[in-house]
């Protein structure tokens, strides 16, 4: 049985082998407590973020994984401005016009939509960057794309979507596609008409043609956004 300190070593390697996570200049703190492994920094993308997860749960003696990997933001903000856009970006998109809304402010729950019959609700909590999704909608597909709506803010660091589905829905594959395909399609940085989405195990495959490398990115960016998404394998070319 390996120590927690070959095992915490294992991790630090297989971390360092994978440039897109770039531990070199995005050093990550690594820790063991109570059977937990505890990763801990600031990652430049969500991509680094997930795969460096993806890594670590890969490691064998890793059970349990406290994760505490935080994205480099846009932009800096406080976090009330990160809740309002939040907020915001969930009311302005039609998809949740009979959903009730709220925010927490300095421990007050402050309502931001009140439809007069709701279908669904969701509160959004702020802390240090990090927004959490709470409550309940009619969908795994609102509830993919609030999360993918929270992530598109500048300043936000992670997201947390903890929103349940009522009534409960079989996960699949099919769903998943349908759900990055929709954040492409919101995109307005993105031709989602030019990228074709295929989905297996969970694992995203992109592939199409593009104008820039940017664009290239943020669509990947999109499929590691929604929630479920394992892994994402990004063959779009760019062609000017």
């Amino acid at each position: 049985m390996p120590s927690t300190e070959d095992i915490v070593d294992r991790v630090r390697k297989s971390l360092h082998r994978d440039a897109r996570i770039d531990i070199a200049h995005h050093p990550l703190r690594l820790s063991w407590t109570d059977g937990d492994l505890i990763i801990d920094g600031e990652v430049a993308d969500v991509a680094a973020k997930k795969l460096a997860l993806e890594r670590v749960a890969r490691v064998p003696g890793v059970d349990a994984i406290v994760d505490r990997l935080r994205v480099a933001p846009a932009e800096v903000m406080p976090d009330d401005r990160i809740r309002d856009l939040v907020c915001n970006a969930l009311r302005q998109d039609s998809a949740f016009a009979a959903c009730a809304l709220s925010g927490w402010d300095k421990g007050r729950l402050e309502p931001v939509q009140a439809p007069t019959a709701p279908a669904g609700a969701i509160t959004v909590t702020v802390a240090d960057g990090v927004v959490t999704l709470d409550g309940d909608v009619p969908g795994l597909g609102l509830k993919r794309l609030a999360g993918v709506l929270a992530w598109w803010v500048p300043g936000s660091r992670d997201v947390v979507n903890g929103i349940g589905v009522t009534p409960p829905e079989d996960d699949n594959d099919e769903e998943i596609t349908d759900a990055v395909r929709i954040a492409l399609e919101k995109d307005p940085f993105v031709n989602a008409s030019q990228i074709r989405v295929g989905t297996r195990n969970a694992v995203v495959t992109l592939a199409g043609l593009v104008p820039t490398p940017s664009e290239h990115d943020m669509a990947e960016f999109d499929a590691w956004y929604v929630f479920g998404v394992d892994q994402v394998v990004n063959r779009i070319g760019v062609r000017p």
